[in-house]
């Protein structure tokens, strides 16, 4: 991939996240850390709302019309979002009764942004106790 592709879609990306931060605020999330990084992956937006704790994936669409980028959370995606979670959750030690994994997918139509928002989308694979 060229250097030009790759900041466009990491721009993309980003843009796309801003959105999703947007909406959940507006939707009385409580914004807890962005791009949560670690060597074996990244959870975009960590949130709160009474007192569930939810690891969301955003997905945005660079194309116009009918897609789906929230397919492209697949079992392999699914499974470093759960190790990450783990990793923040030992290191941060948050405080929360249940948590739950989110998709948010920006999708452009009609020249507009819209905001899918999976919830409970899916649950940690085999392997959430594991290390």
């Amino acid at each position: 991939m060229s250097c030009s592709l790759k900041t466009a879609t990491k721009e993309i990306g980003d843009k796309g996240e801003d959105i999703a931060a947007k909406y959940l605020q507006e939707k009385g999330y409580t914004l807890l850390q962005r791009n949560y990084r670690l060597r074996i992956g990244e959870i975009d937006l960590i949130a709160e709302k009474q007192g569930v704790l939810v690891f969301c994936e955003v997905k945005r669409s660079r194309f116009q019309g009918q897609s789906h980028p929230e397919l492209r959370v697949d079992h392999d995606k699914q499974v470093k979002l759960a190790r990450c979670a783990q990793a923040f959750i030992a290191d941060r030690s948050p405080s929360f009764e249940s948590c739950r994994f989110d998709v948010i997918a920006v999708k452009t139509q009609q020249g507009r942004n819209v905001v899918e928002h999976f919830e409970n989308a899916f649950w940690p694979p085999d392997g959430w106790d594991e290390e």
